[in-house]
C-alpha cells in the first residue's frame, strides 16, 4: 500500500510540473515578439524562468501538502484550494521576476499561465476521480443494490454526498429522489433526478427492481408518514428510516441515523409519552404481580418492570416453558440481586391457586396480562376467549386489598 501511494504521489508530481513548465511556455510564445521568439538568448531566458516558475509552484504546492490528498475524494473545496496555490505560487513567480528582472515572465504571461495551470490540474485530477469512481461502480455493479430515496431536501442532499463519499459507496445503484413537490419533479439534487411523488414510488420499485428505500424526510406530520411508509412497505422493498430532527442534531451522521421502520413511523398519530416517575413510584421497592407473564406481552411488561426496582416480582402463568424462558432471561441480565424473581405455574381461571398466590405474595399491583390476544383465531372459538379472558376475572373476583 505505501509503495502504490508513494508512486501515485510521484504521477501527481510529475503531471503538475509537465502542466506548470507547458502552461508558462504557451504563455511566453502567445504573448512575446515573434521576432526574439526564435532566438537562443530568448530560449535559454525561458527555460530557465519556466524551471524556476516551476520549481516554485512545486514548493508551495508541498508545503500546503496537496499531494496528501486522496484524489478519490477530493471535492470542489481541494479544487478551489488548487486553482489559490495557483494564484499565490503565480504571485511569488511575478515577484521574483521583479526582483531579479527577467523579461520573458510578465504579469500578462503569468495571468495566462495560471489560468492555464488551474485548469490543465484540476481537470486533470477531476478526469482521474471520475475513473476511479466510474471502475469501482462498474466492478460492483452486479453486488450494488437499487435505492431510491424518499424526500428531495436537505437531508436526501446529504445522504447523497455520503453515499458518494463514505465507506459504503459502491454498496447501493441510486435509482432517484421521490418527493411530493410538484415543482421538483424533473429537476435533480447533485445529479440525482425527482421522479415523482409519492403515488408513483409503487411504480418507480418495480421498474427499477428497488430493493432498499431510504425515508429522509425528518419534519413531516404522522399521517403523511404513515401513508408513505405504508406504500414504500408495499413495495417489498427493505425499509430504512430517518428519524427527527432533534436525533439527526445529535447525530450529524445522516448514515448512521438511518434505522429499521419502528412502530411509532406507522402508528399515524404522535406516540403517548409515559410518565416515567409516577411509574417508578408504583413499582420501586413492591411487590408486583404479572399474569400471563410468559407470554409476548406479559414477558415484556417483566422486562419493563424490572428496570424500576421492585423488592418482588411474581410471574404466573400456565405454560411453565415461557414462564421458565423469561425467569432466565430476567436473571441473566444482571438485575439487582436484592431484587426476588419468582416464577408461579398456576391459571387465573384456579381461584383457589389465586387466593393462595395473593395470600402468600400479597402484590402491590397486579397486571393482568394473561388472556387469549389473537383475534382472528379467537373468533373461530369464541367461547374460549370468553371463559379466558371474561369469566375467569369475573369469577374470581379478588379482594386485592387483603
Amino acid at each position: 500500500m505505501k509503495s502504490l501511494r508513494k508512486y501515485r504521489v510521484v504521477v501527481l508530481f510529475v503531471t503538475d510540473i509537465i502542466i506548470i513548465c507547458l502552461a508558462y511556455l504557451t504563455s511566453a510564445f502567445l504573448l512575446t515578439n515573434n521576432s526574439v521568439v526564435f532566438s537562443i538568448k530568448y530560449n535559454t531566458l525561458i527555460s530557465n524562468a519556466i524551471i524556476a516558475s516551476a520549481v516554485i509552484y512545486e514548493i508551495v504546492f508541498n508545503l500546503f501538502g496537496i499531494y496528501r490528498n486522496i484524489t478519490r475524494y477530493e471535492n470542489g473545496k481541494d479544487y478551489l484550494k488548487y486553482i489559490l496555490l495557483s494564484a499565490f505560487s503565480g504571485l511569488i513567480v511575478f515577484l521574483a521576476s521583479y526582483i531579479f528582472k527577467l523579461p520573458v515572465v510578465g504579469y500578462k504571461q503569468i495571468i495566462l499561465a495560471n489560468v492555464l495551470i488551474a485548469v490543465g490540474i484540476v481537470s486533470y485530477r477531476v478526469i482521474i476521480r471520475f475513473m476511479l469512481t466510474t471502475v469501482r461502480g462498474e466492478t460492483n455493479k452486479n453486488e450494488q443494490k437499487n435505492l431510491l430515496i424518499i424526500g428531495a431536501g436537505e437531508a436526501a442532499r446529504d445522504i447523497i454526498k455520503a453515499l458518494k463519499t463514505s465507506s459504503i459507496r459502491g454498496t447501493y445503484h441510486l435509482i432517484g429522489l421521490v418527493d411530493d413537490n410538484q415543482n421538483k419533479i424533473g429537476y435533480t439534487i447533485s445529479g440525482v433526478k425527482i421522479l415523482g411523488d409519492r403515488y408513483e414510488i409503487k411504480e418507480i420499485c418495480k421498474k427499477n427492481k428497488v430493493e432498499t428505500i431510504f425515508f429522509s424526510i425528518a419534519n413531516i406530520s404522522a399521517k403523511d408518514k404513515k401513508e408513505i411508509l405504508n406504500i414504500c412497505q408495499e413495495t417489498g422493498a427493505k425499509l430504512r428510516v430517518l428519524p427527527g430532527t432533534a436525533d439527526i442534531i445529535r447525530n450529524k451522521n445522516l448514515m448512521q441515523n438511518l434505522r429499521d421502520v419502528e412502530i411509532d413511523d406507522i402508528l399515524g398519530r404522535e406516540p403517548i409519552l409515559l410518565n416515567n416517575d409516577s411509574i417508578g413510584e408504583l413499582i420501586e421497592n413492591k411487590t408486583i404481580l404479572v399474569t400471563g407473564g410468559g407470554g409476548s406481552i406479559g414477558s415484556e411488561l417483566c422486562r419493563q418492570i424490572v428496570k424500576y426496582n421492585p423488592k418482588r416480582l411474581v410471574i404466573l402463568d400456565i405454560y411453565e416453558n415461557n414462564l421458565y424462558n423469561i425467569e432466565m432471561e430476567l436473571r441473566q441480565n444482571h438485575y439487582d440481586e436484592k431484587m426476588e424473581i419468582i416464577p408461579v405455574v398456576g391459571s387465573v381461571r384456579d381461584k383457589e391457586r389465586l387466593d393462595k398466590i395473593f395470600k402468600d405474595y400479597r402484590p402491590y399491583l397486579v397486571f393482568h396480562a394473561a388472556a387469549h390476544k389473537h383475534v382472528p383465531l379467537m373468533q373461530i372459538s369464541p367461547f374460549e376467549a370468553i371463559k379466558n379472558n371474561v369469566f375467569s376475572s369475573k369469577k374470581n373476583d379478588i379482594n386485592f386489598n387483603r
